[in-house]
């Protein structure tokens, strides 16, 4: 498996232009050259989620990744996007919560950003429908940015550099909320990682150690199980919701508290696994904080629950020996993606 375009290509790089867009006030249209627009294509995965009228461009993710980096999108200046989501943590961060604006905390971990252009469903529980969608709850909640969106809107629009930029990006100076969260996902839809020690392996390019050889079968195996949930494909993930037996009485109802179907009670979206080594701590609430705690909670089986899934062998665990876990771990460190994590298309 290759990326056809690396994202230091594709920001450096277009492949046509998207031509001039009507104009929602601001400059005319005609006054911004045409935009480059890029395409993502990654052999042996389908294409990304379709994004209705955001293109990809290389002035609109330029404009995306100084939004993304700048601090004027929270109340008082002083959380950014990338407070939460840290490029050497894979877009992620080693918090448990990561305080927001006036030291206030959520209950969830912040989920790193990798390949979030194939996922169907954001978030821990799956109420973004889009990274376009996602993008809409933080700057506005009260436990993360806590800026109104008009005034967010506002603070782009008087300030001195950015309405040239969405004129590049948009073909207008015009300022909108939906403007800002296009040139965001267009941003994110470039953190692409799939550079690992695993893929040069599967690219027959370097060796797997012992270790993380028998690693990578138990991974693959009926005994561990690990692959159901994500092995599935290249991306690690099903992009689907489960509960692995964490906690009962919950403490949070997950995707349930979206669909409001208690049989979702307790499930939570299935993160991938690609960078997983500096993704610490883990799961939606930052539970465990090593990846022996990780595989310890399976090798006891969790704790019975409403909607446990099948495969979580509740109060017996897998028969993992100790070798079997070492294996385990040396073989997930090898998801890490050491170009993606300092990419400097990445950085502000």
């Amino acid at each position: 498996m290759r990326s056809t375009l690396t994202v230091a290509f594709l920001l450096l790089t277009g492949c046509g232009d998207s031509g001039p867009s009507s104009p929602q006030g601001g400059a005319p249209a005609d006054t911004f050259p045409p935009r480059d627009t890029i395409t993502i294509t990654i052999e042996g995965l389908p294409p990304m989620n379709a994004a209705p009228g955001n293109p990809l461009t290389l002035q609109g993710i330029a404009l995306g990744k100084r939004l993304f980096f700048d601090p004027l999108l929270s109340l008082d200046s002083t959380l950014s996007c990338a407070g939460c989501h840290k490029p050497e943590f894979a877009f992620g961060d080693s918090a448990i919560i990561t305080p927001g604006v006036d030291g206030a905390l959520g209950a969830r971990n912040s989920p790193p950003i990798i390949n979030a252009g194939w996922s169907d469903l954001l978030f821990w529980d799956g109420r973004g429908l889009s990274l376009e969608d996602q993008i809409v709850g933080p700057v506005m909640d009260v436990e993360e940015m806590n800026l109104p969106w008009d005034e967010a809107v506002a603070r782009v629009q008087a300030h001195d550099e950015y309405p040239e930029l969405f004129g590049r990006a948009f073909g207008s100076t015009r300022v909108t909320e939906s403007r800002i969260r296009m040139a965001i996902a267009q941003f994110e839809r470039t953190l692409i990682s799939f550079e690992s020690k695993y893929d040069k392996w599967k690219r027959f390019e370097v060796e797997l150690t012992e270790s993380e050889r028998r690693g990578h079968d138990l991974f693959f195996s009926e005994q561990a199980e690990c692959f159901h949930c994500h092995g599935v494909n290249d991306l690690l993930t099903d992009d689907d919701f489960h509960s692995i037996g964490l906690e009962n009485p919950l403490v949070d109802r997950g995707r349930g508290a979206v669909t409001g179907n208690p049989l979702e009670d307790g499930l939570f979206k299935s993160p991938t696994l690609r960078n997983i080594g500096v993704t610490a701590p883990y799961m939606h609430d930052g539970r465990f904080a090593t990846l022996d705690e990780v595989i310890e909670h399976y090798r006891s089986g969790g704790v019975r629950g409403p909607n446990v899934d099948a495969l979580i062998p509740t109060g017996v665990g897998f028969d993992l020996s100790d070798q079997d876990v070492e294996d385990l771990i040396a073989f997930l460190h090898t998801l890490t993606d050491s170009s993606f994590l300092t990419n400097p298309a990445h950085r502000p």
